[in-house]
């Protein structure tokens, strides 16, 4: 898939293990769904970024706070259902799904090349969570000269005061921040 019109829709660790944790009883996934659809009948491509490691997880520093705890629990390697990305925002043929082995969406992938290869230089991020790879992704991509939108509505996070302050307060001083509705507006 191509990137002629500039931008892509980044969908971030929307992975079956995160999501059980994150989006139960709300209408988040729904949301998201809609925001895919919008990205795919506007022809902007649609880059799932996923969280995985290696078997035994050899990528995974002791020093890692975020990350440590997984080392060994076969959780985010390959085989692990939990790596999944949630059926009901699966990829489509033609989307592109790079993996990560940090927080942001730049450490530890070939993101930055694929987009790059795709000619992208905005870029429409999603995901779980605002405070986790949102917030990680948005300020490397700020670093890296990418114009920047957030979906609020397409992000999620535990503390709901987090997400708000983030969305409302921090993120608009790198990026638009938008719902998936006015997002659709804007391209209507």
């Amino acid at each position: 898939m191509t990137g002629s019109t500039g931008t892509a829709l980044l969908v971030m660790d929307v992975q079956l293990g995160i999501t059980q944790r994150f989006a139960e009883g709300t209408d988040y996934l729904p949301r998201l769904a809609g925001t895919i659809d919008v990205a795919r009948a506007h022809g902007i491509p649609v880059v799932y970024v996923v969280i995985g490691f290696r078997e035994g997880h050899p990528d995974v520093s002791r020093s890692n706070k975020s990350f440590a705890v997984m080392a060994g629990s076969g959780r985010f390697i390959p085989g692990d259902p939990g790596a999944q990305v949630h059926p009901d925002v699966a990829p489509h043929d033609g989307d592109v799904i790079v993996t990560k082995r940090r927080v942001s969406a730049f450490a530890g992938s070939d993101l930055d090349l694929v987009l790059r290869s795709m000619e992208i230089r905005h870029l429409v991020l999603a995901g779980i969570a605002t405070s986790g790879v949102v917030l990680s992704t948005l300020r490397q991509a700020a670093d890296l000269d990418f114009g920047l939108t957030v979906i609020s509505d397409g992000c999620l996070d535990l503390d709901d005061e987090v997400h708000r302050v983030l969305t409302q307060k921090v993120f608009p001083r790198q990026a638009q921040v938008v719902t998936g509705r006015e997002w659709r507006d804007q391209l209507a």
